[in-house]
């Protein structure tokens, strides 16, 4: 789970990471007194889980009280941002990047710091991979000083800056830990003109498998685009919504990702995708009630169980069909442990059971085009 900037920055204060002075409001009512608060120029940031906000023109700057809540107005009632963080614009020598991630290969904790700050750091990488400094740690020991050291070497900090760095980076690896998280990131680390760093923006990702352990940061409605995904969620059952035609109940990431190829290849477009795998495939009637939330032109449902029975499935999806009685075209290939009680069961309800993936979709791609069913 992304926690948005302003709770990753609560967390930094907390554990002693400098952070620009900073006041959440989430009316417009409230911005006056955050401008107050945080003085001028400042700093308006649209609190959004989406990289290039300042791209897109979720981050604003402001010079005076008249034009911040101008553009405080046009984010929060003309763009439909819930939430801003408003916080003093500082003066900046320099840009740094600096995380801590996981390097999947060897399940170790993987720092990765550049001079070239403000960047993304996947251009960096292929631009000018001299100026990324790497280090890893093992999860059950600790960072050792020499690690940070050749760190702050590495960014080329020299000084007071030097051992700013060589206290942040510490704190940033025990948030790590501490949150379970798969990323604590500060982009851009500045360095200012008086000689301070800060963290000017932050970025906390936490393992979802750690949610049990991680009360703090619940998933709100805030972290979704729609209401279904949030629903779908709190259910425990992955769901992405799109703006196409054809909704997919699908399991297993592997069968999905050839799923939508295939419609792309045969000219389709996907409305949504839900894991139909797993733990999920006893909940059809809760899958196909998300599913048909976005009014889809037609659900295909393609499976490929052995520890996931097909005859359950399909009986799950007959009595979800019984129940919600759907007016889309249901479209399903159901393949694996009991196939052939499925294919009775589906047949008995007017299904037409497919063995062929491939046809399947090419029968779904030509029903949400509006041809025969």
């Amino acid at each position: 789970m992304k926690l948005f900037e302003y709770q990753a920055k609560e967390l930094f204060a907390e554990a002693g990471i400098p952070v620009p002075k900073g006041a959440l409001v989430e009316n417009e009512a409230d911005c006056a007194a955050a401008i107050e608060k945080v003085g001028l120029p400042c700093v308006i940031k649209s609190q959004v889980l989406q990289g290039g906000r300042g791209k897109a023109g979720l981050i604003q700057l402001a010079e005076t009280k008249e034009e911040a809540l101008l553009k405080a107005h046009d984010l929060m009632v003309n763009r439909n941002v819930g939430k801003l963080l408003f916080e003093e614009a500082l003066s900046k020598e320099k840009e740094i990047y600096i995380a801590v991630t996981i390097d999947p290969v060897d399940s170790s904790a993987l720092i990765m710091a550049s001079s070239e700050g403000g960047m993304e750091i996947e251009e960096v990488a292929v631009k000018m991979p001299d100026k990324i400094v790497k280090e890893r740690v093992k999860m059950f020991r600790a960072l050792s000083p020499f690690q940070v050291r050749n760190v702050m070497f590495g960014l080329g900090l020299k000084g007071e800056a030097f051992k700013q760095g060589a206290t942040i980076l510490p704190k940033m690896f025990e948030l790590f830990k501490k949150f379970d998280a798969e990323l604590v990131e500060i982009n851009p680390l500045i360095l200012t003109k008086d000689g301070r760093l800060v963290a000017a923006d932050g970025k906390v990702s936490i393992d979802d498998n750690a949610g049990f352990r991680q009360k703090r940061f619940p998933i709100t409605r805030d972290h979704f685009d729609s209401d279904v995904e949030y629903e779908a969620a709190v259910k425990g059952i992955p769901y992405l919504q799109f703006d196409g035609k054809i909704a997919l109940m699908c399991a297993g990431a592997g069968l999905t990702n050839t799923v939508y190829d295939l419609i792309n290849y045969y000219g389709g477009s996907v409305a949504s995708y839900l894991e139909f795998g797993g733990p999920n495939y006893r909940r059809a009637a809760e899958a196909m009630d998300l599913t048909l939330r976005n009014k889809p032109a037609v659900v295909l449902i393609v499976t490929f169980g052995t520890i996931a029975r097909a005859d359950v499935m399909a009986q799950g999806i007959v009595d979800a069909i019984a129940q919600l009685k759907p007016s889309a075209p249901i479209i399903t290939a159901i393949r694996g442990t009991g196939e052939e009680e499925a294919a009775a069961i589906l047949k008995k309800t007017g299904l037409e059971p497919i063995s062929d993936t491939e046809e399947a979709v090419k029968r779904a791609v030509e029903l949400s085009k509006g041809g025969a069913r």
